[in-house]
């Protein structure tokens, strides 16, 4: 969840009243929120720095509230402040107003077909006659910086420009450029630099190296020009240091640049309606033409509203209360959810204002409803259906054989889920592309590039980083390996496997076979080819040859047993004799 800091002094004035850290926890709690921690600056310096480094820190109290990670409305002291009102019923919800200028009155943003490949989308909006303090600029800024962490994804989805409309003028031009072609004097540096040396320039920069990555192998870079050839931003990067705002700046150009239209549109409307009541006009925001590669117009930003209807039984019923259709009407106004009855009494329609891209189903709904009537006041009922928790049967087997495997001498290991390609196929003496692996998309690290399909690897390695310890080792795991089946709605199914190793100066076949049987036992299966298990002689790329064994129970082959290869032994960076049992116990269940 986002945590956002705010001074408990400015909060208090603009909810126009004070509250005890207590009381204003309770206020917290009742609107869905949760004050984290009550600080300042000074207590987070000297915990994170120490205390020398903490001397002539700020000692002014901020509150720590953790929002949902949906709710951008609240990502700022304004929305906080606003929200709150409503939730008290001190203030009604404010109504926010387009104001379209006439045919070329306005700003125009056009995007060229060179960013296509790059960052294609691109909308924006101004804020007119804005008036800034120290606190709302820095309001301002730390807002764009939790909306870029949030739900821009750090900056890959979304980047936000904010430029003082006076320093320029429009149309401007979004488009993309080789970096050897642009050059411009970056925010707050005091010369200028051409593409490629700004990136080597923010490379070791803390705050902006993390966002290098996103343009840096493209062929061209994209960036933003006014009617005059000056440079706003070259996004998702940096802003050009000749449009910089400041608390004087009265007029504010907005543009978010992306990959994700829809993002770029939300982020647009959170952040104009968040500071829009600071214009000379309040709650007003003026529109800008974006004109598309293809000739085609829109106007930005949307501020949409849009109309859901509800039935108040269905309200009642999932938050197993017994409210009015007024009543529910006003706990949803209560949540920036404008709602009046309808249709006798049988419908609420809902106005979803621009601030809330988190109301996507009726379910947003009524969790709203249920958070305005207090989750504290639901009555405590019996449900009407019983249903008995009970154990799933593969994972009570599970439990079962973990006992008796452990009594058996053996030591449980818990090995990742994910392994690299090494480890079930090249290590194991197969082809990758024979083994079913499911494989994941981005890998951070090549220890993680697959699903495994077999427990074997995993123990190998834990014997490996064991090989100290006084011998023999004898390890067990009971866990699920994944494979891919085109026949489940995923693409891959989990298998419950057993696997077990010993690990001696000896290769222990006998004590491995022994285990098998001891298994075989707990599950009262007898040796028997028609009725019970048998093992059959086979051969495996993991297995030395001829010291193989297949098992077959049931009336299907369940797994294999034997020596381990000396190659698989090696490259598993292990010196002694090795021999393994591996076997599926679903079909036991």
């Amino acid at each position: 969840m986002p945590t956002v800091s705010v001074k408990r002094e400015l909060l208090f004035q603009a909810l126009g009243r004070s509250y005890t850290d207590e009381e204003f926890n309770d206020l917290c709690f009742e609107f869905g929120l949760e004050l984290d921690e009550v600080t300042s600056e000074k207590d987070i310096i000297s915990k994170e720095k120490g205390e020398e480094k903490a001397k002539g820190a700020s000692e002014t109290v901020l509150y720590k509230i953790d929002v949902p990670a949906n709710r951008y409305d609240l990502l700022c002291l304004e929305g906080l402040v606003r929200g709150l009102q409503v939730f008290k019923e001190r203030i009604n919800l404010p109504r926010y107003e387009k104001i379209i200028l006439a045919q070329g009155k306005g700003q125009r943003l056009i995007i060229t077909e060179q960013t296509v490949h790059i960052r294609p989308h691109a909308v924006a909006a101004v804020l007119r006659n804005i008036k800034f303090t120290k606190e709302r600029y820095d309001s301002f800024i730390d807002l764009q910086e939790k909306l870029h962490q949030n739900i821009c994804r750090k900056r890959a989805l979304v980047a936000i420009g904010t430029h003082d409309l006076d320093t320029i003028s429009g149309p401007f031009t979004f488009t993309a450029k080789a970096p050897s072609e642009i050059k411009f004097k970056p925010l707050n540096q005091s010369q200028e630099y051409t593409a490629s040396q700004i990136m080597d320039l923010y490379r070791t920069d803390s705050h902006l190296r993390h966002y290098l990555h996103l343009i840096e192998n493209k062929p061209l870079y994209p960036i933003i020009y006014d009617s005059n050839g000056v440079v706003l931003s070259m996004p998702p990067i940096i802003n050009g240091d000749h449009t910089k705002i400041s608390v004087n700046t009265r007029n504010v150009f907005i543009e978010c640049t992306g990959t994700d239209l829809t993002k770029a549109k939300i982020v647009l409307d959170i952040i104009v309606t968040m500071f829009s009541e600071y214009c000379e006009k309040p709650f007003s925001v003026e529109a800008a033409e974006v004109v598309y590669p293809n000739g085609k117009t829109h106007i930005y930003p949307e501020l949409a509203y849009r109309k859901e209807k509800v039935k108040p039984e269905l309200i009642n019923k999932k938050i197993g209360i017994s409210e009015t259709p007024p009543s529910l009407a006003k706990l949803l106004t209560r949540m920036c959810l404008k709602s009046h009855v309808t249709g006798n009494g049988n419908n609420l329609e809902v106005e979803i204002p621009p601030t809330r891209p988190d109301i996507i189903h009726a379910c947003d709904i009524i969790e709203d409803a249920a958070i305005a009537y207090g989750y504290n006041n639901i009555q405590m009922t019996i449900p009407k259906t019983y249903t008995i928790a009970n154990q799933l049967p593969v994972n009570k087997l599970t439990e079962l054989l973990r006992l008796d495997l452990a009594a058996a001498g053996f030591t449980e290991a818990l090995t990742f889920a994910l392994c690299s390609q090494e480890d079930i196929a090249d290590k194991l003496g197969m082809d990758i592309s024979a083994t079913k692996a499911v494989r994941i998309a981005n890998p951070k690290t090549a220890e993680f590039q697959v699903a495994r399909t077999t427990l074997l690897p995993g123990l190998l390695k834990t014997i490996a980083a064991n090989r100290k310890m006084p011998l023999p080792l004898k390890l067990f795991e009971i866990s699920d390996i994944v494979l891919k089946d085109p026949n489940t709605d995923v693409g891959a199914r989990n298998y419950r496997h057993l696997c077990a190793v010993y690990y001696n100066k000896t290769p222990g076949f006998e004590i491995i076979h022994g285990l098998l049987d001891r298994v075989m036992q707990l599950l009262e299966v007898p040796p028997s080819k028609e009725n019970g298990y048998s093992i059959k002689a086979t051969e495996g790329s993991a297995f030395f040859p001829g010291r193989c064994a297949e098992i077959f129970a049931k009336g299907q082959s369940i797994g294999k047993l034997g020596v381990l290869h000396p190659d698989v032994i090696t490259k598993f960076e292990l010196t002694m004799p090795c021999s393994a049992l591996e076997m599926n116990i679903e079909p036991f269940v």
